[in-house]
């Protein structure tokens, strides 16, 4: 049995693997080229975010039993089609749950405190004390669209920081400490929006120009989620109006994403899709991809 590695995996993880008796060959930089010329080598494919798993890869992919997915979303693999191969796909939906839920809750409070503004502003030799009115986020409203693992984390969280949590997700009919509301009523009172869903047909950009009108106005957005769930010019023209005081963008509709243009405003803050980049989390993630594998591999 042979598994290929095609994006950066715990050592630990692929040490769990070989030690069960599995070939594993580790290439994580592999291009897409390299992969459709190898793939028919392999039992498994271990991939995270970047390595998209395609019907044509598939196609290709003969001898493959499992794709698993370090990590929660399955948007870059064309799960359908690998079912109608025979081709399970698993992923490890709860090992970077309080990773991401924490990234969340620093986000959150570096938007109402303009914490990397100030930074900056320090930076530049500047003492603008006055420059920089921050809220306080305890008795403000953070509104929840997915109320998914990772949205519960995020809600627990918020609620022990003295805020209000409303959400929104048509496949929850109830969650502790936790408000559900329709998405119009949502937009309407949170102080605070934050993206917990999958991408799918029906989230590409929830969060467009009708929802953003909706809101109330000095809004502040999140996503830690999926990229293609907000509308990114939507978005720009809410902040270049006021109408959203701030974003925290972690994910994006195109990654990498670089010289985007939300970054030429200074109430925009973000990082590069490492909502799960923690020690814990990898190391969570990894040790569930392994035994994925193994469980798969040596039925």
């Amino acid at each position: 049995m042979k598994v290929l590695i095609c994006d950066a995996t715990a050592i630990t993880a692929l040490d769990m693997i070989s030690d069960a008796g599995i070939e594993v060959v580790n290439r994580p930089d592999i291009t897409p080229e390299e992969l459709l010329e190898v793939i028919h080598e392999y039992d498994a494919m271990v991939v995270r975010s970047r390595t998209k798993v395609t019907a044509s890869l598939i196609d290709k992919a003969t001898r493959l039993k499992a794709i698993v997915r370090g990590g929660v979303g399955l948007d870059n693999i064309d799960v359908e089609y690998a079912g109608s191969k025979g081709i399970q796909v698993l992923n490890t939906p709860s090992a970077s749950t309080a990773a991401v839920a924490e990234l969340t809750i620093g986000y959150i409070f570096a938007l109402a405190r303009h914490i990397p503004q100030m930074t900056a502003s320090m930076e530049g030799g500047e003492w603008a004390k006055k420059s920089f009115s921050g809220t306080e986020i305890a008795g403000k409203t953070l509104g929840l669209v997915g109320i998914g693992r990772i949205g519960q984390a995020t809600g627990q969280k918020a609620n022990a920081l003295g805020m209000t949590v409303v959400a929104y997700d048509p496949y929850v009919t109830e969650a502790e400490g936790i408000e559900l509301v329709s998405l119009e009523d949502l937009l309407a009172c949170a102080d605070f929006i934050s993206l917990h869903v999958p991408y799918t047909k029906e989230t590409h950009n929830i969060l467009d120009a009708d929802a953003f009108e909706k809101m109330k106005a000095g809004v502040y957005i999140i996503n830690c989620g999926r990229g293609g769930t907000i509308d990114e010019d939507a978005l720009f023209d809410a902040l270049k109006s006021a109408k959203v005081a701030g974003a925290a963008l972690d994910v994006y509709t195109e990654e990498p994403s670089m010289g985007h243009k939300l970054y030429t405003l200074d109430r925009v803050i973000g990082s590069p899709h490492i909502g799960a980049g923690t020690v814990e989390a990898k190391a969570r993630v990894g040790t569930e991809v392994a035994k994925n594998v193994i469980n798969v591999l040596t039925k």
